[in-house]
């Protein structure tokens, strides 16, 4: 496929947090805080349940970017968290292409990248540059 500059990708819904996925991300990767796990220590601390790691959020980008571009695509990614992501938000993936160039005999294309609610509240704030 061919990119411009303002060519926005297709909002994609990725998924609905869960706190069992939150779970399953904190064994997989060896994650011990306790905040994303256990419901109690996340209330006193002032939260309202647990809360998905930030490194979640980016795994779900990263994914969208490989829907979109195909496997070994992505040459970088720059993420900022902007807030917590909570179990039960449904959480869409989205970008617009910034530059587009040649490098290497192929396309680079950049795009800022981000996750929002439902609501369009970010979670996620990125870009990337992938080889189209």
């Amino acid at each position: 496929m061919g990119y411009s500059v303002g060519d926005e990708l297709e909002r994609k819904l990725s998924c609905e947090i869960t706190k069992e996925q939150i779970a399953e991300y904190s064994r997989v990767s060896n994650d011990p805080n306790p905040m994303h796990v256990d419901e109690e220590l996340a209330q006193s601390a002032g939260h309202p349940t647990v809360f998905a790691q930030g490194m979640l959020s980016m795994a779900l980008l990263t994914k969208y970017i490989q829907e979109i571009a195909g496997l070994g695509s992505i040459a970088r990614v720059k993420c900022q968290f902007r807030h917590m992501t909570w179990p039960g938000e449904k959480i869409y993936c989205m970008g617009t292409v910034t530059e587009v160039k040649e490098e290497g005999g192929k396309t680079l294309v950049t795009a800022d990248i981000r996750t929002e609610t439902e609501e369009g509240m970010p979670r996620v704030l990125g870009d990337v540059a992938f080889y189209a």
